[in-house]
C-alpha cells in the first residue's frame, strides 16, 4: 500500500525514528501506527522511546571554527560517564560541525541536516540507542566575526563550560583571556548598553523589596532608603556585564580597564555551562539498589 508523509511524519514525531527507518516501518505493518512501533521496537530502532522521559542534564559543548565563522553546541547526556564515551565524542564533533557548515535556524532544522545518508537526528537515535541513555542536542549558537576581529574560546575541563567570544583590537591572547573571564565569572551582557530595560527594572524592584525588609531600615529616612537601593541595584547589574567585572588575571583592575590598556572592544560573547536550568533527578543510592534487589 501508498504510504503517505503524514504517516511518516505521525510515525517519527511518535518514535524519534529516522524517515526511512519509519517509512519501511509502515511499510511492513500495512500502514498499523502501532504495529509500525512495535516493529520499530523489534529492529532495536526505537529503543529511544522509552529513554524521552529521562532527564539527561550531564554532558559537554563544544566549539569549532572555521575562518569568520564559529559553533558552540551543547549535547546532553544522563551521566557524566557517558560524556567520556568515545561515540559520544564522536557525535558531538559531528554535530558541531554539521551545525556549523548548515547554520540551521533552530534545534528542529539543526537534526533535519543531512549526515551520512541520514540525518543528525539520525545520529542522535542511534547514539542512544547504542550507549543506552538519553543523548539529545540541547542548544547552540552560531557566531559570524569581520576579518578584523578575532575569535577569543576556552573550555573548561572538556566541555563543562564553554564560552565564545569576538575581539575587535588587542590580539589572540587577550581574546583567550577574555573567554575565560567570561566563563569563569558567568556575565550576562558585555556592558549596560546591552541590558534591556526590564532587567533593570526587575532588578531594582527585587532589591527594594530586599531593603524595605530589612530590619536594619526600619524607621530610616526615605532617602537613605532610596540610596540603598540605588546601591545595591548598581552592584547587582554591574556583576552581570563583563566591563565591570573584575579581571581575573588582575582583580585590581576591571575588565573595561584591561580592554582600553590594549585598545580593544569585546563585541558580543556566548557562554554555556552543560546543565545550566535544567532540574536534575534527585536519586537516592540506597533505594535504587533496593529496586534492583527486588526487580
Amino acid at each position: 500500500m501508498a504510504i503517505s508523509a503524514a504517516q511518516v511524519k505521525e510515525l517519527r514525531d511518535k518514535t524519534g525514528a529516522g524517515m526511512l527507518d519509519c517509512k519501511n516501518a509502515l511499510a511492513a505493518s500495512d500502514g498499523d501506527i502501532e504495529k509500525a512501533i512495535d516493529w520499530l521496537r523489534e529492529k532495536g530502532i526505537a529503543k529511544s522511546i522509552k529513554k524521552a522521559s529521562r532527564i539527561a542534564a550531564e554532558g559537554l559543548a563544544k566549539i569549532v571554527i572555521d575562518g569568520n565563522k564559529a559553533c558552540m553546541i551543547e549535547v546532553n547526556s544522563e551521566t557524566d560517564f557517558v560524556a567520556k564515551n568515545e561515540q559520544f565524542l564522536k557525535l558531538l564533533e559531528t554535530a558541531a560541525n554539521t551545525i556549523l557548515a548548515g547554520e540551521p535556524a533552530d534545534n528542529e532544522a539543526a537534526l533535519a541536516l543531512p549526515v551520512n545518508g541520514a540525518t543528525l537526528n539520525d545520529e542522535f537515535i542511534n547514539a542512544t540507542a547504542t550507549i543506552g541513555e538519553k543523548i539529545v542536542l540541547r542548544r547552540f549558537a552560531i557566531v559570524k566575526k569581520n576579518d578584523d576581529e578575532l575569535f577569543g574560546d576556552y573550555s573548561h575541563m572538556g566541555g563543562t563550560k564553554t564560552a565564545l567570544v569576538v575581539l575587535k583590537g588587542g590580539d589572540e591572547q587577550l581574546a583567550h583571556f577574555m573567554a575565560m573571564q567570561v566563563a569563569s565569572m558567568s556575565p550576562t551582557y558585555v556592558s549596560s548598553a546591552d541590558m534591556p530595560a526590564d532587567v533593570v527594572d526587575h532588578e531594582r524592584k527585587v532589591q527594594t523589596e530586599i531593603v524595605r525588609n530589612d530590619e536594619k531600615f526600619a524607621g530610616k529616612p526615605e532617602n537613605v532608603i532610596n540610596g540603598a537601593i540605588e546601591g545595591k541595584v548598581s552592584k547587582a547589574l554591574k556583576e552581570m556585564c563583563l566591563v565591570d567585572q573584575e579581571y581575573f588575571m588582575d582583580t585590581a583592575k576591571k575588565v573595561s580597564a584591561v580592554l582600553k590598556e590594549n585598545n580593544a572592544e569585546v563585541k558580543c560573547f556566548v557562554r554555556y555551562t552543560v546543565g545550566e536550568g535544567i532540574e536534575k533527578r534527585e536519586e537516592n543510592f540506597a533505594e535504587e539498589v533496593a529496586k534492583q534487589m527486588n526487580a
